[in-house]
């Protein structure tokens, strides 16, 4: 997608839910080696133990969810109980940020929970606050940062993902004229 990246503070976030291109079918956490690959880049050790791949796709898709609906009791209820399953009570660091405890010791966990604390500590609230969200279209869902002015993005791209929507917006317009008229 042509977007610019989030800003460093929540470039975990966007790049973990991003793993998965759903529009193509792709997703880099369905195999060992492009799971290794990416967990590698971010400098997190490779997940060995069975499940671990598929533990971490459905944390992936809990967060995406959240950022398709942020308002929906669904997706709040299923990204406080991820929350819940690897981190406990936040922490202050010795520079006075905050950070999670371990609430569990799974490698899983130890992926998932600086992903989470990028997304509960700067993606909530301040100027960060509604903009890393995913496209509204359904079969896409791509995560990114809209740096709109008024924060009101609703596609990863508006010549692919906006095109298509005002292209059926345009047709099922145009349908219901011809049916009009005949």
């Amino acid at each position: 997608m042509r977007r610019n990246p989030a800003p460093a503070e929540l470039g975990l976030v966007e790049e973990f839910c991003n793993t998965a291109t759903h529009l193509h079918g792709e997703d880099g956490l369905a195999r060992p080696e492009t799971a290794a690959r990416w967990l590698g880049a971010h400098g997190f050790p490779a997940l060995c133990e069975p499940g671990d791949l598929a533990a971490l796709a459905e944390a992936r898709e809990t967060v995406r969810a959240f950022l398709v609906e942020r308002t929906s009791p669904e997706a709040v209820d299923a990204l406080n109980r991820l929350v819940a399953g690897v981190a406990g009570a936040p922490a202050v660091r010795p520079d006075n940020t905050l950070t999670l405890r371990p609430a569990s010791g799974g490698a899983v966990a130890e992926v998932v929970r600086p992903v989470l604390e990028a997304l509960l500590f700067h993606g909530l609230t301040g100027r960060h606050a509604t903009r890393l969200k995913a496209c509204a279209a359904p079969e896409c869902r791509w995560v990114f940062y809209d740096r709109a002015p008024s924060s009101n993005g609703l596609w990863c791209d508006m010549d692919v993902c906006g095109a298509r929507h005002k292209m059926r917006a345009y047709r099922a317009r145009g349908g219901a004229a011809a049916r009009r008229d005949a």
